[in-house]
């Protein structure tokens, strides 16, 4: 059995959901304590309950210490049991963190899984916005030949949620990656700068979603460089906005996003989001800071050498890499923005 301490690096849920994601996939039980130690409210939360009762549902896990508040839980892996699930969230727990979290278990399962979700938010806090997880997330993992299909019927915005998707993945081709090393170095040209700006229709009499746009033009206005740009408004349980911007190169796509806020003016969401993907671009990794860590554990389960160059580490990419190390065996090398990983299969 794997001991991981909760309260490792970044502290918070993603311990959590990569260790019983790992856990599961790799068959090998595990025991985490002090989780989310240092947080305001200790413990399993509703949206870490709702991951680990979704492992559960699907593969018959055994649990123990799934309850709101626990520190410590003691997980064995259990075998597939249903290939279709319907779940139904109360609260707006981040629909994209439950997504990624649960994914690299599906993607591995012999047969195609198909999940529907009422409820939750697709668009929250401390979470990837929709877009991002569509056009950054998503789109990278096809790279690797990743094949999910979704479906997104409505959005779903903090305090309310109320989002409805369905999910479909298919068994990962990993014996189609003919490389034997996967390399993801350079970005390639800067050809084009993509602004996605999604709003409640609510906000439409005030032009939220075309001022998140203006807001950002006036800080991508000093570069030259094209740029596309959509506008959506949503029917929703509640008022809400977020904003997205690509930068696509030739090789890659570096994302950036925001929420919109009370009492802040939705140009300034636009600046503040122009701002961070010009950051971005400018640490010349081929991933943003935020995509590095939601896809490692992709890259280690190819079985491939592996050599990237991120844009900056962050806790979270720390926290996964710490984590991937305990239950996959290789040598790892640091040299600054590089990450070269060589796996002893």
């Amino acid at each position: 059995m794997i001991k991981i301490d909760g309260a490792l690096l970044e502290g918070g849920g993603q311990i959590l959901r990569t260790s019983l994601i790992l856990s599961q996939i790799k068959k090998i039980p595990c025991q985490i304590f002090n989780i989310r130690k240092n947080r305001p409210k200790p413990g399993l939360q509703t949206q870490h309950l709702t991951f680990i009762n979704l492992i559960k549902e699907i593969f018959d896990s055994k649990i123990e210490g799934n309850y709101l508040g626990s520190q410590e839980i003691t997980f064995w892996p259990g075998k597939e049991k249903k290939n279709k699930v319907k779940i139904e969230i109360k609260t707006a727990a981040s629909l994209t963190l439950l997504l990624q979290a649960i994914l690299p278990a599906l993607i591995l399962s012999q047969e195609k899984k198909e999940i529907e979700i009422k409820g939750g938010a697709t668009d929250t806090f401390f979470s990837p916005t929709w877009d991002y997880f569509e056009n950054v997330f998503l789109a990278f993992l096809k790279k690797l030949n990743i094949e999910i299909q979704f479906s997104l019927k409505k959005r779903g915005y903090y305090p309310e949620g109320g989002a409805e998707i369905s999910l479909t993945t298919f068994p990962w081709k990993i014996n189609e990656l003919k490389k034997k090393n996967l390399s993801f170095l350079e970005k390639g040209k800067f050809q084009k700068i993509f602004l996605s700006s999604a709003a409640s229709l609510f906000l439409k009499e005030k032009k939220v979603a075309e001022r998140q746009i203006s807001g950002a033009k006036e800080v991508l206005k000093k570069i030259k460089i094209p740029l596309e740009e959509k506008i959506n408004y949503y029917q929703t349980d509640c008022p809400g906005s977020s904003f997205f911007i690509g930068a696509v190169f030739e090789k890659t796509l570096l994302g950036a996003d925001n929420l919109g806020k009370i009492r802040k003016r939705a140009e300034e969401i636009g600046k503040e989001t122009a701002l961070s993907i010009l950051n971005e671009e400018k640490e010349g990794g081929f991933f943003d800071s935020h995509l590095a860590d939601q896809v490692l554990i992709y890259l280690f389960l190819t079985g491939k050498r592996i050599e990237i160059k991120i844009s900056k580490p962050t806790n979270h990419f720390e926290t996964n890499l710490q984590i991937l190390q305990k239950f996959f065996e290789g040598n790892l090398k640091r040299e600054n923005q590089f990450v070269f990983w060589d796996p002893q299969n």
